[in-house]
């Protein structure tokens, strides 16, 4: 692989989020590495992307130890990682519970998925890691704001949100963003609100360029609103216009 190329591995890429933003960075010409749960769905992701750049795809769940042990061997097989973006999780039972009434099976499980197996992707992929690689943690609002039935959820992102920012603190080398995307028009939004018209919600596109900045740039670690930063290079690029 050339050296000037760029590799990212994104999780939890077969739809929404994840599936907006490899659509935008094979476009702009970076390798991907695709994961998700749903195999027809990231098959035909990769057949969609491969027409623009080098995809490999694995259908798992990040939640399985030897899922991202064989995401690993893949990052290995590309020279390494020029970013990381752990964006699979969880939301957790629909309609969402008051947090006495939480199941507590659920709530290990929500745990499970939001905050051990992000961790859990970084320690197999940490030696296939460039100097530099960036690191996204796709997080919420909902991790810093207390919003009725939001507990789980909630907690599960403030965990990982301290994560990462303990991952940025012992690991300078690297550019570490936890990311808050802001509500979207996506499927596990809708989960949150059955039945409900979220039509008002963006799509998840117009967030891309704001990550894609973090990917690309060289913004310092820390905690990042997508839909602010995106108001920010809007005005930039006005001002220089």
């Amino acid at each position: 692989m050339h050296a000037t190329e760029r590799t990212a591995l994104i999780t939890g890429a077969s739809r929404g989020l994840g599936l907006a933003l490899a659509r935008g960075l094979a476009h702009r010409g970076w390798n991907l590495i695709l994961t998700a749960r749903d195999a027809e769905r990231l098959g035909d992701v990769r057949d969609e992307l491969a027409r623009q750049t080098h995809v490999a795809a694995i259908p798992g769940d990040v939640t399985d130890a030897r899922h991202r042990d064989a995401l690993a061997v893949l990052a290995r097989g590309h020279g390494g990682l020029d970013a990381l973006i752990n964006n699979a999780g969880a939301l957790g039972p629909s309609p969402l519970p008051p947090v006495l009434e939480y199941p507590l099976e659920a709530l290990r499980a929500v745990l499970e998925a939001n905050v051990v197996a992000p961790l859990g992707m970084l320690q197999a992929v940490r030696d296939a890691l460039k100097p530099g690689a960036r690191v996204l943690s796709i997080t919420s609002d909902a991790a810093v704001n207390a919003y009725p039935g939001w507990g789980g959820y909630g907690a599960s992102k403030a965990a990982l949100e301290q994560l990462t920012a303990v991952l940025g603190t012992e690991n300078p080398t690297l550019r570490v963003y936890w990311v808050d995307p802001g509500d979207l028009r996506t499927d596990m939004h809708q989960a949150a609100y059955p039945g409900e018209d979220i039509s008002d919600r963006p799509l998840p596109e117009v967030r891309v360029p704001a990550l894609i900045t973090l990917l690309e740039d060289a913004l310092p670690s820390g905690r990042y609103s997508a839909a602010s930063l995106g108001t920010v290079l809007a005005n930039a690029r006005e001002s220089a216009a």
